[in-house]
């Protein structure tokens, strides 16, 4: 996973966003005049992501402007790592698009701080085929204020060639425990003499603490926006490191360190390095093309053997927001409710941005899915009946945690901390970015 930047914690920013909030956030309403006397609309549409993606969005944009001769819509789209730090600054200089794509990472960031629009206020917004677990991802506080856009769930990503080519069977995702988990990523670095390592670590960020932590009866983050997960959990979760580490399922601490900053198509995993990794199944796509091989998803592994057990759930893998502060809030939910539940816009967007959260898109689509992302929608299909409620938001400061879980993850590796102490240094360092 890649770097979040620290932006969204600026002064500027909080106090701009604190004084929107004291303005009235978005109890004014859905707004836009000019739409509502059906005049000329112009919404600023904001997203990150590939030139494959952004090619498609605007396929849709056109569509829609053609549809809709009244509306124009200016995409405002760039790389991940630029584009939290122009959205912190757009938003503080009150000047945020009307329609942004957001990551949990920051969903309740803004809308703690009255930056988005409660979309249950929302004129012209459609989630009656939404499944409510999907729903659920971008609600918190009695508010929508993300409609998720695609719909993933963390996973274990295998290369079938791998395992075939050290002699080792792939297992029953339905049944295998993390001690299954550890004795086979074992056996695939023994049965190649090391050129291929059985799996990269849990500890690359922070989605695998938290499926930890819901094994055992916690979470990462609670609902009303405080750490959930115990120092004596996150403990057990560092010494399963070690354990992995100690057995060579994983590569070396150098090694390890090395690949959490590198590029997904430089990735240990998506080079051939690995055997098995840790991803969010809408990342199969990517991968796939990367790697050059058909590869395969599995369940997250648990304590008990039971996939029920082993705390997943759907999350979001990004969301639609609109701004509180857009003077054209119906026009920009109407278009919104276009991106969600078009099948139009389904069937040129796909499964691009995560299989689709409408059910009766995701029924027109998938027929038409490329294989890859065939895989991860029957994936999600078929985890659903094993799959818990919507793990919370994260709190203000919690984007934070990935950089920090990777850091003691580290230090652990490296043997420069014992498992209980970088869990307290963790569990530390994390309340403090969220006071």
């Amino acid at each position: 996973m890649r770097h979040i930047p620290r932006a969204l914690t600026a002064l500027a920013l909080a106090t701009t966003l604190l004084a929107a909030s004291a303005c009235g956030g978005d109890s004014g309403g859905p707004g836009g005049s000019s739409d509502d006397a059906g005049g000329k609309v112009t919404l600023r549409f904001t997203w990150w992501g590939s030139d494959t993606r952004t090619k498609l969005t605007q396929q849709v944009i056109d569509a829609y402007q053609k549809d809709h001769p009244n509306v124009t819509i200016k995409g405002e789209f760039g790389e991940w790592s630029g584009y939290w730090d122009k959205l912190a600054t757009t938003v503080a200089a009150n000047d945020a698009p009307d329609i942004i794509q957001m990551d949990e990472k920051y969903l309740r960031e803004y809308a703690d701080r009255g930056a988005l629009l409660d979309l249950k206020k929302a004129q012209g917004l459609d989630t009656g085929k939404f499944e409510p677990d999907t729903l659920g991802a971008g609600e918190f506080d009695g508010g929508l204020y993300g409609l998720n856009a695609g719909i993933n769930s963390f996973a274990v990503v295998v290369n079938p060639a791998a395992f075939k080519t050290a002699g080792v069977a792939i297992p029953d995702d339905t049944t295998w425990t993390w001690d299954d988990f550890a004795r086979i990523a074992a056996e695939v670095t023994t049965k190649t003499g090391g050129k291929i390592t059985g799996t990269g670590t849990l500890g690359a960020n922070e989605a695998g603490l938290n499926l930890w932590a819901r094994q055992n009866g916690e979470s990462l983050w609670t609902k009303d926006g405080k750490l959930g997960v115990s120092p004596e959990k996150t403990t057990d979760f560092f010494k399963y490191i070690l354990k992995l580490r100690d057995q060579k399922a994983i590569p070396s601490a150098e090694a390890v360190s090395q690949d959490m900053n590198a590029a997904l198509d430089q990735s240990a995993f998506a080079t051939g390095k690995l055997a098995m990794s840790f991803i969010w199944s809408n990342q199969l796509v990517a991968f796939s093309k990367a790697s050059g091989q058909q590869l395969k998803l599995l369940r997250i592994p648990s304590a008990d053997g039971k996939a029920a057990d082993n705390g997943s759930y759907y999350k979001g893998s990004m969301f639609w927001s609109i701004s509180s502060r857009s003077k054209q809030q119906k026009a920009a939910a109407e278009f919104v409710n276009y991106l969600a539940n078009s099948a139009a816009a389904g069937n040129v967007l796909l499964a691009e941005r995560g299989v689709p959260p409408n059910t009766d898109i995701r029924t027109e689509v998938t027929p038409k899915l490329q294989p890859a992302d065939a895989a991860s929608a029957k994936f999600i299909q078929d985890i659903g009946k094993d799959l818990g409620d919507p793990s919370p938001a994260p709190p203000v400061g919690g984007g934070q945690v990935e950089k920090i879980i990777q850091r003691y993850t580290t230090e652990v590796l490296f043997g420069r901390q014992a498992p209980d102490a970088a869990a307290k240094a963790f569990l530390d360092e994390v309340n403090g970015e969220l006071k």
